[in-house]
């Protein structure tokens, strides 16, 4: 499924369609060039699942929590991660296979480590404010 975004007030209905898309998959793989938005649709994301917090990347700390309506939502940056002992360290299993959303940047540094089934969000910039945001389930 592929969604055309062509400026920043795209995004609320994109999330709507990444999650009627989604269905009961918990595990989000977000993947696409530095500055894509990656984070910027995450924000908008916990936005329509009621999250009140601030929502920002957990760039340094690797994973940040959220309270939704419906349950917890751990957001991943694996951006700086070093090698694959660094997910073992925060407990990466205790997340992943927790039951709640799991929203993961950069996936492709923890490969080996991703639940078989999960949803891909690849985002590719097409223009200034425009991307396409293509949607898969594996």
């Amino acid at each position: 499924m592929n969604i055309q975004i062509n400026s920043q007030e795209d995004l609320k209905s994109a999330a709507r369609q990444l999650l009627e898309f989604a269905a009961a998959e918990k595990i989000f793989l977000f993947e696409g060039d530095m500055g894509a938005g990656k984070t910027t649709f995450i924000k908008v994301i916990c936005e329509a699942l009621g999250v009140d917090d601030l929502v920002s990347s957990p760039t340094f700390s690797i994973v940040n929590e959220y309270l939704a309506k419906d349950g917890k939502i751990y957001h991943f940056d694996f951006y700086r991660i070093k090698d694959l002992q660094e997910a073992y360290d925060i407990g990466y299993e205790e997340y992943f296979y927790s039951g709640d959303r799991c929203l993961i940047e950069w996936p492709e540094r923890i490969a080996l480590l991703i639940p078989e089934h999960h949803v891909k969000v690849d985002i590719q910039v097409t223009g200034p404010e425009q991307r396409l945001i293509s949607l898969s389930k594996i």
